[in-house]
């Protein structure tokens, strides 16, 4: 992490065309904000677009806005997040995820610094910094026609890879210790973990990397059960056959309804906090959870969660 964050300030004060690879949740948006806020565009817009969470349909408006007219409920101009982003950055979160046609705009401007808008021939200037990122093989994703092997060149001018959690687990104590104090004082408490929690915390595999434990640690601070769901997860990881006796299930049943109990509980509290930040704007609640609009709808009902 220390040659990433080497790279990041070689590279901040240019306007050179970043690719950031990683697992789902490894912090590749922190790693992007980090390369903007180092960056001389430091004080103009971040504009991160979740390029997978965006209807096909509508991609080429969202990044590129449309003209009056352009398509039956195209009712006014609209800009794009191009022109949302002009002297900062745009963060392009996905980009395998988009459509072959729109990989074929988005070569364009790259290569000339300039696009027009959906319905539109007025040509606009360029005048933001581009960071993409993708969980997915890129390489897979050329041999299989899914991926312009000309974009991939113009977008990997400097690639950074983020290491899973489970390669760097030195980084977990920091990571636990930084959520532990966010989490206390977002919810008022004074929660410290033990140092066998701490152990199994960095002994942990963490297949969601990051963004796992930081969902585990809040749920530690928000559950006064928290720390036993926990174990009851990490012994199921660790032993996932285990038969044990005859009275075993028993335990093991309840041990994993304390553990779906206290997941639901610390996605309710998670969803409400958001919501409430967000003045229940439920389109902006979608944008900050990462979620489509009809999964958040489904998750506010599952959660009996009403607005004030």
């Amino acid at each position: 992490m220390r040659a990433i964050l080497t790279i990041i300030g070689n590279i901040a004060d240019t306007d050179t065309t970043v690719l950031i690879r990683g697992e789902s949740g490894v912090g590749k948006d922190l790693v992007a904000q980090a390369i903007h806020t180092q960056s001389a565009r430091r004080d103009g817009p971040f504009v991160q677009v979740n390029c997978a969470a965006i209807p096909p349909g509508l991609v080429e408006s969202e990044l590129f806005g449309h003209e009056k007219g352009a398509f039956t409920s195209a009712h006014r101009r609209q800009l794009g997040q191009f022109e949302y982003a002009t002297k900062g950055t745009i963060y392009l979160d996905e980009i395998a995820e988009l459509p072959l046609a729109l990989q074929a705009k988005l070569l364009h401007v790259l290569q000339d610094f300039r696009f027009s808008r959906v319905g539109g021939h007025e040509l606009i200037d360029v005048d933001a910094r581009v960071i993409a990122a993708t969980n997915r093989d890129l390489e897979h994703a050329l041999t299989r026609g899914e991926f312009r092997e000309d974009l991939y060149y113009r977008l990997n001018v400097v690639e950074l890879r983020i290491p899973p959690l489970r390669e760097r687990k030195e980084d977990i104590p920091l990571l636990v210790s930084g959520f532990l104090s966010r989490f206390n004082q977002q919810y008022g408490r004074q929660k410290q973990l033990s140092p066998e929690t701490l152990a199994r915390l960095t002994e942990y595999s963490w297949s969601g990397n990051v963004r796992e434990l930081e969902n585990i640690v809040r749920r530690m601070v928000v559950l006064t059960d928290g720390e036993q769901a926990f174990e009851a997860l990490a012994a199921g990881r660790r032993n996932p056959h285990a038969t044990g006796l005859r009275a075993a299930p028993i335990v093991t049943e309840s041990l994993r309804e304390t553990a779906r109990r206290g997941a639901r509980e610390a996605e309710r509290a998670a969803l409400l906090e958001v919501l409430e930040r967000v003045q229940w704007n439920r389109a902006e609640a979608a944008r900050v959870l990462d979620v489509s609009y009809k999964t958040l709808l489904n998750k506010i009902a599952e959660c009996e969660l009403t607005p004030p």
